[in-house]
Parts: structure tokens; C-alpha cells; sequence
């Protein structure tokens, strides 16, 4: 099948999926790019049409990707370069786009180590910040995420971007906040809340335990349900004008702090 027309019925449908509402009421998600893409079909995750255009293809591995998805029953759309420009969100397209089905995980679908190392992300609400998280979580080696009283899409195009498709490979459950805290108290987990205004710096908490690491909301931070929940709060010490970090640079900070002891423990 080959589409040459912008006014094509399934280009407009794929220019509407850009709109949060629509997404939800076709239950449809955008994979665009390569490696996004590839991430998704290493974890099992199959587009149900691929729309690929030739002419912005960056290398040589975008035909064996498409061969895997046919064989597991993608339709394959070709289009000219200026259908493709229209359907894509990128500045620079790179000639793969995808429709795949919604998928959501409960905190039940998490599966946890020993000593697990969890993050909760609470009513995110940029996209760059929560797929900048996602990717962190899964550098760290991290049992998952959880995704709290949901804000931000985790199917917004702009997430799985920013995450570089790991939104596929990291486990990630969507749940509001008493579940949550109910979930890791059940399983004996510290609720390790990162706020300003803590006493404690995080370096000297200790998080070889099992360790949940909570942040908030780009405006306001966690909301009190949190703070007073917790096991320890902690904050990363700010030196210069500025009050706080970015939440997915102080998400990072606290999970590689968290793997640093982690494994100095292990060397002991």
C-alpha cells in the first residue's frame, strides 16, 4: 500500500493522534523513529501499521525492521516524503512511524528483587521530564517506575522520545497515590521523599534497603500525603540562587546515588 495524498482519511487520523483525547478514545499510540521503534519490538511490542518513507531514512537496518514487524503481522504503508513530513512530529523525520495499542500496567505486574529500587513519579507534568525519568530509571537498573495520580501521558510522542523508546523495556505501573503508599509499605519498602525543604542530605541516607525513591510535580513537589508518609526526607543540597533542580536531573542524582552505595556495599 503506498498513500501520495495529505488529505488521505488515515493521514488525518494520524495528525489527530498528536491530541492527547483522541489518543485515549482510540486507545492508539505514535512509535516514531528507529531506535524508539526497535526498543519496542525487542520487548514484544508490535506496531499495527508501519508508515515508513525512503527518503528520510538515516541508515541500513530500517528494511530488516520492517521485515520483523511484517512477519508479525504489521502492515507495511509507504508514503512520499511530503505525507510523511505531515505525519510526523519531529523536526528531522527519520522515515518509520508506527500505530500501537495502548498498554497499561498495574503495581501488581511489578516484579521485584530482594532489595528493589523503585522510583515513584507524582503527577509529572512535562513530558521531556518523564521520559528524561523513565531513561534514568532503566540506566540505573532500577526494579521500575511507578507513575502516580497520572498528569502527563506515558504514550504522549514527546515521552517516548525522550525516554528513547525505554517506555517499552522498563517495567512501569500506573496507580494513584493511597495504592501506592499502601503497595510499598505491604512489601516493606522506605518512601524516600526528595523535597527542598528536608533536613537531611540525601548522600548521607542510607538506600542499600529496599527504597522507593518519591518525587513530585514540577510546581508544587509532593503533595502532603507524601510528606508525611514517609519514611525520610531528603534533599540534594543547592548552593548557588536557585531553590531546586529540575525533578528528572534530581531524579537522576538520587537514583545514582542510591546504585553508588549500592555498590559499595557489594565490595565491602
Amino acid at each position: 500500500m503506498e498513500i501520495t495524498s495529505p488529505t488521505n482519511p488515515r493521514i488525518k487520523n494520524i495528525v489527530k493522534l498528536r491530541e492527547r483525547r483522541h489518543r485515549d478514545r482510540e486507545k492508539t499510540m505514535i512509535i516514531e523513529g528507529y531506535r524508539s521503534l526497535s526498543r519496542a519490538a525487542a520487548n514484544g511490542i508490535y506496531p499495527r501499521e508501519l508508515y515508513f518513507c525512503r527518503d528520510y531514512f538515516l541508515g541500513s537496518n530500517e528494511d530488516s525492521l520492517m521485515q520483523e514487524m511484517a512477519d508479525q503481522g504489521t502492515t507495511l504503508i509507504e508514503t512520499n516524503a511530503a505525507v510523511f513530513k505531515k505525519i510526523s512530529y519531529r523536526d528531522r523525520p527519520e522515515g518509520l512511524l508506527g500505530l500501537c495499542p495502548y498498554f497499561r500496567k498495574g503495581l501488581d505486574d511489578l516484579e521485584l528483587t530482594q532489595s528493589p529500587l523503585l522510583v515513584v513519579a507524582q503527577a509529572i507534568e512535562k513530558p521531556g521530564n518523564l521520559g528524561t525519568i523513565i531513561r534514568s530509571t532503566d540506566g540505573t537498573g532500577a526494579d521500575g517506575l511507578i507513575l502516580c495520580d497520572r498528569c502527563t501521558d506515558l504514550f504522549n510522542p514527546n515521552v517516548i522520545t525522550a525516554s528513547t523508546g525505554m517506555c517499552f523495556a522498563l517495567p512501569i505501573a500506573e496507580a494513584q497515590t493511597p495504592d501506592t503508599l499502601q503497595y510499598l509499605k505491604d512489601n516493606k519498602i522506605t518512601i524516600l521523599s526528595a523535597t527542598p525543604h528536608a533536613d537531611k542530605l540525601y548522600t548521607d541516607v542510607d538506600m542499600t534497603g529496599p527504597t522507593a525513591i518519591i518525587v513530585g510535580t514540577e510546581q508544587t513537589g509532593l503533595t502532603e500525603d507524601w510528606m508525611t508518609e514517609s519514611t525520610v526526607n531528603v534533599r540534594i543540597p543547592m548552593l548557588g540562587k536557585a531553590d531546586s533542580l529540575n525533578v528528572a536531573t534530581a531524579t537522576t542524582l538520587l537514583l545514582y546515588e542510591a546504585v553508588r552505595q549500592r555498590q559499595a556495599k557489594k565490595s565491602e
